[in-house]
């Protein structure tokens, strides 16, 4: 681990200093590895293309696919919901915050970056939690090097990976499954709901919620 790594133990320094913190890092333009609900991840400024090009290098490789944006106050993504879709936004107040990610029609083309070549397709997150409240957006991807398995524990963060970052938020032994993929870009054209990526949250649990605010 670098020197100039900020650690935070969650346990230790509570909640607001640790975002207090990484909202700190991210709008000075840094990187830091967080708890997700599920895995450690990756963080950056959605709109910073040097962070998000120094997030890749931390992990060995670009491998070119989209990241998603996440949240942790319903308020800040108030805009981007703001644009959805009736059913495209029943979906996202059923399934969110949660361990899902939601692939959304994205008509304002925002964060282009954690879009790559389909700007008009943007994966969200919102994250509830001991981080949740924190204004920034951020782009994220695991906290892992490339082709290794994303950690659930902060012990296996690897060493190069948090030496890279500037801030380290750990946050103990975590859920271990990555978040449900579920795209639902054409909803409200006539299409349905599909899972790109089985996660922490069962195909039939996703039918359940979906179903409870008329979605099916």
């Amino acid at each position: 681990m670098s020197a100039e790594t900020q650690v935070l133990p969650l346990e230790r320094g509570g909640a607001a200093a640790a975002r207090r913190a990484l909202e700190q890092t991210i709008a000075a333009g840094g990187v830091a590895v967080f708890p997700s609900d599920g895995v450690y991840g990756l963080a950056c400024d959605p709109l910073d293309a040097a962070a998000i090009s120094r997030i890749h290098r931390i992990k060995g490789r670009d491998d070119g696919k989209p990241a998603a944006v996440m949240y942790f106050s319903p308020l800040a993504m108030r805009e981007l919901v703001g644009e959805l879709g009736p059913r495209a936004a029943a979906a996202v107040s059923a399934l969110l915050p949660g361990p899902v990610t939601l692939v959304v029609k994205n008509s304002g083309h925002r964060y282009p970056l954690a879009c790559r070549e389909d700007v008009e397709r943007l994966g969200i997150r919102l994250l509830a939690g001991p981080l949740a409240g924190a204004m920034c957006p951020i782009f994220q991807t695991s906290a892992n090097l490339s082709g290794k398995p994303a950690p659930a524990r902060f012990e296996d963060v690897s060493d190069s990976i948090l030496a890279g970052a500037d801030l380290a938020i750990d946050g103990g032994r975590l859920g271990g499954l990555p978040s449900t993929v579920v795209d639902i870009a054409a909803i409200d054209e006539g299409g349905g709901w599909e899972i790109l990526r089985q996660g922490a949250i069962s195909e039939g649990d996703l039918a359940s919620a979906l179903a409870r605010v008329g979605l099916d």
